[in-house]
């Protein structure tokens, strides 16, 4: 059978549309390229909707690959140096924390107003690494964008993100049977101290930080000590901070 080259295939122009948010919200798919990606979906047992490859590839006994010239490969990625395969995914959200509040194990972080896609990609991967539960995303960027995928190297196949309103968090943070920890530079106490399971580390932007009902529903307040004349800390290395913190203690 001869690679599909044309451009005007049906299933081609569907995966180049999900380039855009609003593609990706219209046919509520999201893409994920190269071997390294897929093998994380398969760990984390995420079955892909379309499986796209410019030779033959078995990786989902149900799901066959449409094969693809290399040049029309070339012209879907979102890579500098494309992959041989790509697969789009039905994104993940779950809609409630787990309820009852009894049942809550570990650390969860959530994040408001974090609008740039590598740095949320990047918590993605720190948060995986630190054994994190779940994130909760409010006011966020798309976790599905292809920027943000990449970055996260994978880590997008172990979460089940909470996509939760600025009201919501806020009731959530009230509520939270741990403790609630929000983030802001001029809070006095140190984000060194002990942690109460379950744990909720609560993180804004760099640049507006949290939203006044969130800080305000938040336990305690704390602060990562910077030096001097630095006027912020990057979102993504000041969750990894706080994430470890919770971690150790």
């Amino acid at each position: 059978m001869l690679p599909i080259t044309s451009p005007q295939n049906p299933t081609i122009k569907l995966i180049r549309s999900l380039a855009d948010k609003k593609g990706r919200r219209d046919h509520n798919l999201w893409v994920a390229e190269g071997y390294q990606m897929l093998e994380r979906a398969l760990a984390f047992n995420w079955e892909p909707v379309h499986l796209i490859a410019t030779k033959p590839v078995h990786l989902w006994d149900a799901v066959k690959p449409l094969i693809i010239s290399e040049k029309l490969m070339a012209e879907l990625s979102a890579m500098n140096n494309p992959q041989d395969v790509l697969a789009t995914f039905n994104p993940w959200y779950e809609r409630s924390i787990a309820q009852p509040w009894s049942n809550l194990r570990g650390t969860y972080l959530a994040l408001e107003g974090i609008r740039d896609p590598g740095n949320l990609g990047t918590i993605f991967r720190t948060a995986e690494a630190a054994g994190v539960s779940n994130l909760i995303l409010t006011d966020c960027c798309d976790p599905y964008s292809p920027e943000c995928v990449r970055a996260t190297t994978g880590s997008i196949f172990a979460f089940n993100p909470v996509n939760m309103s600025q009201e919501n968090l806020a009731g959530m943070c009230a509520k939270w049977p741990g403790d609630c920890v929000g983030t802001s530079m001029t809070a006095p106490e140190s984000f060194r101290r002990t942690y109460q399971e379950p744990v909720l580390i609560v993180l804004g932007s760099e640049s507006r930080g949290l939203s006044a009902p969130v800080a305000a529903a938040c336990k305690t307040m704390v602060s990562i000590p910077m030096a001097k004349g630095v006027e912020s800390l990057n979102v993504a290395t000041a969750a990894a901070l706080m994430v470890y913190e919770a971690a150790s203690r």
